[in-house]
């Protein structure tokens, strides 16, 4: 390939032999050229400039300036994709993701042992799809300031009396910012909703407490045997897939240990094949930002079985590939765009208020 057509990638790194394991890494299957490293912050600064790089790929911890300190500045004055190299320590989710909130596109977890040990082929492909991937990101620089915790909702929206029901969701690049967008409009009466957010292990404990400390609902990991109860969010833990299952009158998860599907575990087929399965169209699907596929499939039979499916717009989409793939699969109902999907979940928690009303809170019938 010509090198002018090439994703042009700088690496900022302080450890000189990930840099160097990053270069051989993207540079492997030809489509991709490391236009330059960097030890620091300082230096990409003027690097960024000189080589005009289609991504970044930052480390989090670094001397000098600090990954999250550099990213906010940079998606400031001269925002570009940028793929967050992180540790699995709990420090390092935390700080992943406020990257992610800044407007980072998405980001990989070193290795838990030795880097050259550790850097298996599969993390090796995981490195080159999340940066080809983020070459042709929505860039959407987000939160300069931390979210407000437990946001107020206004009285207009917590009136109305909720349905029974569950609501499944899926995403993964661009998903934690989505998620978070959606969950601090809904009230404390929503139906319970089950997430499958793409994640390791480690990130999804630390990105149900931010959620929860910044939303009126009550976001946790999940377990199994967790109820899905009005005002409970539950999210799949990272490295296991989350099922439904019927509990009693309503509804509850199991999580448990198994290969991934679609190469992803946890998978949001998963947890959409269940839904369709045992609440058929008694639930709600949506399907968020994110690369791949995994979903599409759950959600098509979700909507065979007669739940009501949305997908994510393109426009408000960092990755488009997951709803994309939803839409052509003919598993959605309706597209619609981050900031409405909120009132569309109302919408659907409500169907007597909306009834009593002739239409939708938008105008659509």
């Amino acid at each position: 390939m010509n090198d002018a057509k090439k994703i042009k990638v700088l690496i900022i790194d302080d450890s000189a032999v990930m840099r160097q394991m990053l270069t051989a890494i993207l540079q492997e299957d030809g489509d991709m050229l490391v236009v330059g490293t960097a030890a620091n912050p300082l230096i990409a600064r003027e690097k960024i400039k000189a080589l005009k790089p289609d991504v970044l790929t930052l480390d989090v911890e670094m001397p000098d300036m600090d990954g999250i300190t550099f990213l906010e500045k940079l998606m400031r004055l001269y925002p570009l994709p940028v793929v967050m190299i992180s540790s699995h320590t709990e420090k390092g989710a935390a700080t992943t993701l406020r990257a992610l909130e800044l407007g980072a596109v998405d980001f990989v977890a070193k290795p838990q042992a030795g880097l050259r040990e550790g850097m298996t082929r599969e993390l090796m492909d995981e490195i080159r799809t999340k940066v080809r991937e983020a070459a042709s990101a929505h860039v959407r620089p987000g939160l300069t300031s931390d979210r407000p915790a437990r946001p107020h909702i206004p009285d207009a929206s917590v009136s109305y009396s909720c349905r029974e029901g569950v609501i499944v969701i899926g995403a993964s690049a661009g998903g934690t910012q989505a998620i978070a967008d959606i969950l601090e409009k809904l009230p404390r009466q929503t139906p319970g909703i089950a997430i499958v957010q793409h994640m390791p292990p480690r990130f999804t404990a630390s990105f149900a407490e931010r959620l929860d400390n910044h939303c009126q609902l009550d976001v946790r990991e999940a377990q199994s045997g967790d109820r899905l109860r009005h005002g409970v969010v539950l999210i799949a833990p990272g490295g296991y897939h989350m099922e439904l299952m019927r509990a009693g009158g309503g509804y509850a998860v199991r999580v448990f240990l198994d290969e991934p599907v679609n190469r992803h575990r946890p998978s949001v087929d998963v947890l959409f094949d269940s839904t369709a399965r045992i609440a058929g169209a008694d639930a709600l699907g949506l399907i968020l930002t994110g690369m791949g596929s995994d979903g599409a499939r759950g959600l098509h039979r979700m909507k065979t079985a007669g739940a009501h499916t949305i997908a994510q717009d393109q426009k408000s989409c960092v990755v488009f590939g997951m709803p994309e793939q939803a839409i052509r699969h003919g598993a959605v109902n309706e597209i619609v765009s981050l900031e409405q999907i909120p009132d569309r979940i109302i919408d659907w928690a409500n169907p007597d208020d909306r009834s009593r009303n002739g239409q939708r809170r938008d105008g659509l019938s």
